[in-house]
Parts: C-alpha cells; sequence; structure tokens
C-alpha cells in the first residue's frame, strides 16, 4: 500500500522517548509496573518498517531500555543528524515528554518533530499548545502518515495531522524564522480512515531484530524473552473505559490474513529460536473465532509448534479455545472486570457473569492459564459491588490476577462519565504518576475517596497473591522448571514492590 511515490530519501529516527523509569508507553496502562513487564514500542516499530521500505532511512532507539537521559538522547539525536524525529506521547508522561521533546528541538532544531499516540490523537490541540518543540502531531494509525508528510507539498492534504497556521493559514513549521509568540491557530485535516489492508504491514519482528535487543522486554504472565506483535487492529466493543478503540485503532475490526500472521509465526521461529513465546498484542484476538480457527488450523497444518499468548474475552467457545490449546496457545489474558452484572452492563462490558464462569471453567479443564483483570471503581461500583468482584475473582481463581482502579483516560466514556460528575480530583497531567512511576487514583467517589480506593486496591491484591490457597495452587501449577522460574520473577518483583512500600510507610506509590 502506497500513497505516494517516494521522491526522497530522508532520515528519520523514531524515539522511545527516555523518561524516569522503565515505563510501557505502547501498553493500554502506562506505569511503572509491579512484575517487571515491559512492552515493545510497537506503533512505533510498525511505522519504521513502512518507512524503511519507503527508502527512508531510519533507526529506532527505546530510549527506555537503554536508561537514557535527556542528555543521551539529545546525543542519539545529534549523532544520526535526522531530518525527522518520530515519537509517542501517552497522558501520564506527557508533562515529562513535553521537556524533553522541547530540549531536543532546542538543541537540534533543524529536524521536524513528529508526535503520535493515544494522547496526541484525542488532544492534539493542546499538545500542541503545551509543548513548543512539537511541529505535527500524527493522530490515529500513523504507519503511512509519516512517508506522506515528508513527501506532501502541502499538509493539509494529508489526513490525520494537527498543526500550527498563522493568519493565513500557512503551515507555521515550513517558516523555519517564526515566532510562535506572535500567535498561531491549530489546523486539523481530516481524519485517516483506519488502514484496511493490514497485510501491506511489514513483519514488526524484523524491525526489532534490527533494532531492538530481546531481552529488554518481558510481560509478568510471558516466558522471557518473549515479542509481541499484532493481528488485527479496532475492536468492535464498547468497553466505555478502554482508551484505544477511542484514540488508535478505533471501533472498525480488521484483521491480517490467516496466511500473513502463520508465515509471521513461521519466521520468528525459524529466524528468531531464542524467542520462547509470542504474544499477540491484539486488543481482542478472538473477535472473529471462525478466524482464529482457521489460523490455528494453519499452524496445525504447517507443523509449526509455537508458544503464544492473546487477549481475549470470556465470550469465547469451548471449540475454539480447545483449537488455540491444539495450536500452542499457553495463555490467555482477559478482562472479567466485575463481579457485578449491573456493573458490567454500566460500563458495555458486554458479557454476562455466566461467561466468565464458564470461560474459567474451561480454561482449567484444557489446561490453559489465564491471566484475569480486574478493576474496582467502574460506572455503577460501589463498596459492596467491589468486595462482589473480589469474591468473584476468588470463584473464577485466575492462574495470575490484577485489581486496578479505573483511570480516566481523556476521550473515553469513563472520562466523560468522572467530569460531568465532578469526581476527578485534577486534570494537571503531571499528577497522574506518582513519585515512584505508579498511576494515583484520580477519582473521588461519594463511597470512597481515592486514596481510600488505592489502599483497597492494595489490599486485594494482596489478600489474593498471599492467600494460602493461591500460595499452594501457584506451586502445585507450576512444577515445570521454566513455568516456575517466570513464577518466581514476577512474584520477587511484586514481593519487592510491597515490601519497599511498607518500607516508605506510604499508601500512595501507585
Amino acid at each position: 500500500m502506497r500513497h505516494y511515490h517516494m521522491m526522497i530519501n530522508m532520515k528519520i529516527l523514531f524515539l522511545n522517548l527516555p523518561y524516569k523509569f522503565n515505563i510501557s508507553r505502547a501498553s493500554r496502562w502506562p506505569e511503572k509496573t509491579k512484575s517487571g513487564t515491559l512492552y515493545y514500542p510497537y506503533w512505533l516499530a510498525y511505522c519504521v518498517g513502512v518507512c524503511q521500505r519507503e527508502g527512508h532511512d531510519c533507526k529506532l532507539v527505546d530510549c527506555i531500555t537503554k536508561a537514557y537521559t535527556t542528555e543521551d538522547t539529545i546525543e542519539e539525536v545529534k549523532s544520526f543528524a535526522p531530518d525527522y524525529i518520530m515519537a509517542e506521547i501517552t497522558t501520564p508522561t506527557c508533562a515529562y515528554d513535553y521537556e524533553v521533546i522541547n530540549a531536543i528541538k532546542a538543541a537540534y532544531p533543524s529536524a521536524k518533530i513528529l508526535i503520535g499516540g493515544t494522547h496526541a490523537t484525542i488532544l492534539p490541540e493542546e499538545v500542541l499548545r503545551a509543548c513548543e518543540g512539537i511541529d505535527y502531531i500524527l493522530r490515529q494509525e500513523y504507519d503511512y502518515t509519516v512517508g506522506e508528510i515528508i513527501e506532501a507539498d502541502d499538509i493539509s492534504k494529508v489526513r490525520g495531522v494537527s498543526y500550527r497556521v498563522n493568519d493565513e493559514g500557512e503551515d507555521i513549521s515550513s517558516l523555519n524564522d517564526y515566532d510562535l509568540s506572535q500567535g498561531y491557530e491549530v489546523a486539523h485535516t481530516e481524519d485517516r480512515e483506519p488502514l484496511d489492508d493490514l497485510d501491506s504491514l511489514p513483519y514488526v519482528s524484523k524491525v526489532y531484530q534490527e533494532f531492538l535487543n530481546f531481552d529488554d522486554y518481558a510481560y509478568a504472565f510471558a516466558q522471557k524473552p518473549m515479542i509481541q506483535i499484532v493481528s488485527s487492529r479496532g475492536c468492535p466493543n464498547q468497553c466505555n473505559f478502554c482508551s484505544y478503540p477511542s484514540t488508535m485503532g478505533g471501533r472498525i475490526y480488521r484483521t491480517r490474513s490467516v496466511e500473513d500472521l502463520a508465515d509471521e509465526f513461521e519466521y520468528i521461529l525459524k529466524e528468531i529460536p531464542e524467542i520462547k513465546e509470542i504474544f499477540i498484542e491484539d486488543d481482542t484476538f478472538t473477535v472473529d473465532q471462525n478466524r482464529v480457527i482457521d489460523f490455528c488450523d494453519e499452524i496445525i497444518k504447517r507443523g509449526l509448534k509455537p508458544v503464544w499468548s492473546c487477549n481475549t474475552r470470556v465470550d469465547l467457545k469451548f471449540e475454539t479455545m480447545k483449537k488455540m490449546k491444539d495450536a500452542g496457545c499457553r495463555l490467555l489474558v482477559c478482562g472479567y472486570e466485575s463481579g457485578n452484572q449491573e456493573v458490567l452492563n454500566q460500563i458495555k462490558k458486554g458479557i454476562t457473569l455466566e461467561q466468565s464462569r464458564a470461560f474459567a471453567e474451561n480454561a482449567r479443564k484444557l489446561d490453559i492459564k489465564v491471566f484475569g483483570c480486574f478493576m474496582i471503581g467502574l460506572t455503577g461500583d460501589n463498596l459492596d459491588t467491589i468486595q462482589e468482584t473480589y469474591k468473584f475473582a476468588q470463584s473464577v481463581y485466575p492462574d495470575m490476577c490484577f485489581f486496578q482502579q479505573s483511570v480516566p483516560f481523556p476521550g473515553t466514556g469513563f472520562y466523560k462519565w468522572a467530569k460531568e460528575n465532578g469526581y476527578l480530583i485534577t486534570e494537571d497531567y503531571s499528577k497522574w504518576l506518582n513519585e515512584d512511576g505508579y498511576l494515583n487514583c484520580l477519582v473521588d467517589y461519594p463511597y470512597a475517596d481515592h486514596k481510600e480506593i488505592e489502599k483497597l486496591r492494595d489490599d486485594l491484591m494482596s489478600k489474593y497473591y498471599f492467600s494460602f490457597a493461591y500460595i499452594v495452587k501457584t506451586f502445585l501449577a507450576n512444577l515445570d522448571w521454566t513455568e516456575f522460574k517466570r513464577v518466581m520473577r514476577g512474584g520477587t518483583q511484586y514481593i519487592s514492590f510491597r515490601v519497599k512500600k511498607a518500607i516508605k510507610g506510604s499508601d500512595n506509590l501507585d
């Protein structure tokens, strides 16, 4: 899929910007994790692959894994001498990101700085007014936007871009001597059409091979080293707390062909044999269960023996789940969210408690591990429903469990609900993360303030993980040495987090 004829080769530096902590900007939940998880910068990496194919000289640098300071990053920029710099920002990190971007622009003003990601997509004007160093905001999926900007004589013709203009409507970033203090307006081109031909994207695994170190990335629930790839974009479900469908991927579900996905699996198995597990980082891999079955049949037909995991929903049928197991699926990540049906209805989750129970039982029958996600402080929650959620978590008993407070990401229905009811405690994004890199609770409810929610969340996590029943179950279920090492790695890091919190005597480390 080519949008323009390439006329000129440019140097493009893709940066996963530095931060004070190890943080996963590509995660739907950007914060310092308690169990060692670190995502690949996969949105950036896909764009690298596209731009390389279009003839550009590209470099991808993960400043997080390299533990770069702002000064280190600037040296990297000067060394590569790019014409363009592409990076992402998120809501929890944006205040710090602005400082880094402005420092880069001041030290190397000749490069045009392009910024994408969830926060920039939903609040492009606010971002441009907050950070002078940014030249262009690339909204939504930006795989092809970078190349189109480089080739375009008129930025207004490139979809999915927000930028500054003067009184005459001219693109200020093309006027190198323009003083922003003279004033400007922000122009927005039409939204991009969601990319429908996902087979047109290069294998992200090849980009990782060229620029990244596989050992730098991990999931607490995955064998290491692991790799993240995407098989679809967009999510047709309506969960009111999820930011990705409201920002990046949209709600139009699009998929790679079964053959293309199986080809990349085969490539990884043959060319990157050190990879222990492939994680399919779709919003929901199992939206089309017939496609899932076709993919599994293709894997089996080729005689491949991958170990893989994915995000799913609890409406997964037993037949589909069994086929996935036969094709090497080790673990399913699902959002149970709540143990109260009315809460599930209010958050538009589109599932029933009966489906959740059946999902858990089927996973046990098939010996597929489950990472269960639960949230507290959802729309419709109260102290009683939160306790129902904990009891429900005990009843479905996932192998790994996550209790987290609801987060009002801009652009979501949950944000709108919290704001309209006056529950938000701040709209200062610099206060989203505490001094240790964990997400603060940002909502005061009629039944509990933000500190009480944080304490309740921590108590639920501790009760679940330090219960005698869970410890025994985990030990007996992970006698296999590979699984035991994975559990010990994640468990040690989480215990370290709790000990540190106890020593500091604070209930606000998250």
